[in-house]
């Protein structure tokens, strides 16, 4: 009875209508974002997916049956069974321990793309939207030069010219996925700039760096999140699309889309070489779709109601 009277009291402390310090106020906040987002099954079952990827990943040498590089060529193409669950490839190799290593690649991708891209973003569209004029300019039209070309076929371009390699790959989606950050930033900047908060602020002294980082930046973080963890799925594709053109993680790494890649001859009438890996990028896409629909309904509520 004690405990649950505890658990009762700390509830109501974090659900007060008045914190008495920003301690409180933070945990509140952060407490009713988790029962929103604990109140969408969808979301949840995206959220779980991606923490049993993660999982996946970091236990690969100790879930994977076999080794993903390990090549049996009397038992190549065979079907699922109980010694292989997924079946094996075209050079008899287990097709589930490649798909369990090959988590740890798509992780990378996704989580490398994440923190360059978005933070790329958020200063160029931060800085435009804040000095306005020439600044922004000049930058907003190096983002529309880079939103004039499909994402995909500019990331063919710049890998075709650095050399194609998983580090070049993930390289060349950063440097093709900023844009929409950059123009997401700018809009709430102009939004903002002129609010009696920042004019208080740089009253008081602040500087424009001070301003940016201290006042401007933190808001727009809750957009760029939701916008990440959206843009997540997108990425995927295009690291498998470059994978599959061979242009991502090169042999015998074991990339999903590289993998596709080396199924696609096989595909009638061996379909699961292709089919298996097809298949995980699909539930890891989704799962991100879903989590970052659970993230809006949390960090914008007022976007996800229009």
């Amino acid at each position: 009875m004690n405990q649950i009277g505890r658990a009762q009291s700390r509830r109501e402390w974090l659900l007060s209508d008045a914190p008495q310090t920003r301690r409180q106020a933070r945990l509140g906040a952060f407490y009713q974002g988790w029962l929103t987002f604990r109140g969408n099954k969808l979301a949840m079952l995206g959220l779980i997916v991606l923490v049993g990827l993660i999982g996946m990943a970091i236990l690969a040498p100790w879930i994977a049956p076999q080794s993903p590089f390990a090549q049996d060529l009397a038992g190549r193409l065979q079907p699922p069974s109980a010694d292989h669950w997924l079946g094996t490839d075209a050079l008899g190799r287990d097709i589930l321990s490649r798909l369990i290593y090959g988590s740890r690649i798509t992780l990378f991708i996704v989580g490398t793309v994440a923190l360059i891209a978005p933070i790329m973003g958020l200063f160029i569209g931060t800085v435009a939207g804040f000095a306005g004029g020439w600044v922004d300019q000049v930058l907003m039209r190096i983002t529309d030069i880079f939103l004039a070309f499909p994402k995909l076929i500019l990331a063919l371009a710049f890998v075709a010219a650095l050399g194609p390699s998983i580090g070049n790959a993930v390289l060349a989606l950063a440097l093709t996925a900023w844009p929409p950050y950059a123009r997401l930033a700018r809009a709430e900047t102009l939004t903002i700039r002129h609010a009696d908060f920042i004019a208080a602020a740089r009253l008081q002294g602040a500087g424009p760096l001070r301003l940016l980082i201290k006042h401007i930046w933190p808001l727009c973080i809750s957009s760029l999140i939701v916008r990440v963890a959206l843009d997540m799925a997108g990425i995927i594709l295009s690291a498998a699309g470059l994978g599959f053109l061979g242009l991502g993680a090169q042999p015998p790494m074991p990339e999903w889309g590289a993998m596709i890649s080396d199924g696609r001859t096989y595909i009638l009438d061996f379909w699961w070489v292709a089919a298996m890996p097809g298949i995980a990028i699909f539930i890891v896409s989704m799962a991100f779709n879903l989590l970052g629909d659970g993230l809006r309904d949390v960090l914008d509520p007022k976007g996800a109601k229009e």
